[in-house]
């Protein structure tokens, strides 16, 4: 008879984190749902592990992140005397999780990793405590390897052509979703970008303005990999991109990229620096952005205050971002900046997400409207976007018992996400199903016949 020994290290960080077993159970479960994971984790099974039955290798990353989280440092598997195989419990499971003094190198590595699906990170789960970055890249090591550059001479038509390329694949992304054309996007990044920025330059100018292509390549690959569902490794490309942003000296870049991480952080219900950061991206591009570009960072800090429960602040700075906006009309943004279209809708989207967030689910309509007939009016190069902000609306009308416009608004949507592959459009539209089954029982004549042409979608989808 084997006798197992209780597993004391497990035992006292619950202690230290005031857990309960099935309170660890639930983070467990939230946090494998971030990496694409679905595990049945509950109290039970706590009890094992904490009396000295090892959890499978799949499960020991995600127990530990939830530990790392709740208590704010790293705690890996191996703390715990677990392996974890296949995940990783050394340097590589942190690879990107922080800023260090070379994010071309960690972006090569990064890719190379998200090219070849290496389950170290396509399943890494996303961490808070990398979700505040606050170090900086080493700029004496920058200027050592800008010393040291190698290769071929580049000047401004090289940069120009990545430049087109960014544009060709947003363009891509933007129609058909980020699962469309997203190996190309990496492998085109971890080439021919990183290259780019190791090259000799024709004139130091140019040294800065490769470094920014390549963290706008890279935020491109982290959006694509939100978009795909990889919550981990979108994170790991926007802290690469922020590196990026500071080593090329870009204060209004830096705040891009601030921006994306606290709606990241907020999109996946893990909100805890969200705030920090927006005010972070607001700071930064306060006087440095045009009226257009900044109702989109201050509409972000209106997000995040709204979902720190300060409601009254948010609305008032949803109504500075829209005057902003209106103000902005028309003002040309950086070739970085990819945004679905002009500043207004941006605006409209987000104002309706604060308006959700704060249950006023009439002025969210509102928005979500907005937002979506701007979108649509692009003749179908914002289909998913487009798509998105439909279904948010059938949502809202359905939260005012607006049942049947509801409907007629979700099979719009689902025009709109024909031939969109993204993650976000298969939840929405599995959302959409829940909903129209309720609706079917309450008696809503078309709900049937909209589940279906929802069912076909998720068929042809798949």
């Amino acid at each position: 008879m084997t006798t197992r020994v209780r597993n004391e290290r497990l035992v006292l960080a619950l202690r230290e984190a005031a857990l309960t077993y099935e309170q660890l159970a639930s983070d467990v479960r939230r946090i494998a749902a971030e990496a694409g994971e679905t595990l049945r984790t509950n109290r039970s099974a706590v009890a094992h592990w904490t009396t000295g039955r090892p959890p499978s290798p799949g499960t020991a990353p995600y127990i530990a992140e939830a530990l790392s989280r709740r208590l704010g440092r790293h705690l890996s598997p191996d703390h715990f005397g677990w392996d974890a195989p296949g995940h990783g419990s050394g340097t590589d499971a942190r690879l990107g999780l922080g800023i260090g003094p070379d994010p071309v190198d960690i972006v090569r590595r990064i890719g190379e990793a998200d090219i070849n699906r290496r389950k170290i990170l396509t399943g890494a789960a996303y961490s808070v405590a990398a979700a505040l970055p606050l170090g900086l890249a080493q700029a004496v090591e920058a200027q050592q390897r800008a010393t040291g550059a190698r290769g071929r001479m580049i000047g401004e038509s090289d940069i120009g052509a990545v430049r087109s390329m960014l544009t060709a694949f947003t363009t891509i992304d933007e129609r058909q979703g980020g699962l469309h054309g997203r190996s190309a996007v990496v492998q085109y990044l971890r080439t021919d970008v990183t290259e780019l920025t190791r090259a000799r330059v024709a004139k130091e100018s140019l040294r800065a303005d490769a470094l920014t292509a390549a963290a706008a390549f890279t935020f491109l690959a982290g959006w694509k990999g939100y978009d795909a569902g990889e919550h981990g490794l979108a994170q790991r490309y926007y802290l690469q991109s922020l590196g990026l942003t500071r080593e090329a000296d870009n204060p209004l870049h830096q705040a891009w990229v601030l921006r994306i991480m606290a709606h990241n952080g907020m999109d996946i219900a893990r909100p805890e620096h969200t705030l920090d950061l927006a005010d972070a991206a607001l700071s930064l591009a306060t006087g440095r952005a045009s009226d257009g570009l900044l109702s989109i960072f201050v509409v972000c800090r209106a997000r995040a205050l709204a979902t720190a429960g300060r409601g009254t602040e948010a609305v008032a700075e949803v109504r500075r971002a829209q005057d902003l906006a209106i103000r902005g009309d028309g003002d040309e943004l950086p070739y970085w900046l990819t945004l679905s279209g002009s500043a207004r809708p941006a605006v409209a989207s987000h104002a309706a997400k604060v308006f959700r967030a704060l249950r006023d689910h009439p002025n969210a309509a509102k928005q979500y409207a907005s937002a979506g007939r701007s979108y649509g009016n692009t003749g179908g190069g914002l289909s998913r976007v487009t798509a998105l902000s439909m279904g948010a609306l059938g949502r809202e009308q359905a939260a005012q018992g607006h049942l049947e416009q509801a409907c007629t608004t979700w099979s719009q949507a689902l025009g709109h996400f024909d031939g969109v592959y993204s993650d976000r459009a298969v939840k929405q539209v599995g959302s959409i199903r829940r909903q129209l089954r309720i609706f079917d029982k309450r008696g809503v004549a078309v709900a049937a016949e909209l589940d279906e042409q929802a069912r076909s979608w998720q068929r042809a989808h798949a």
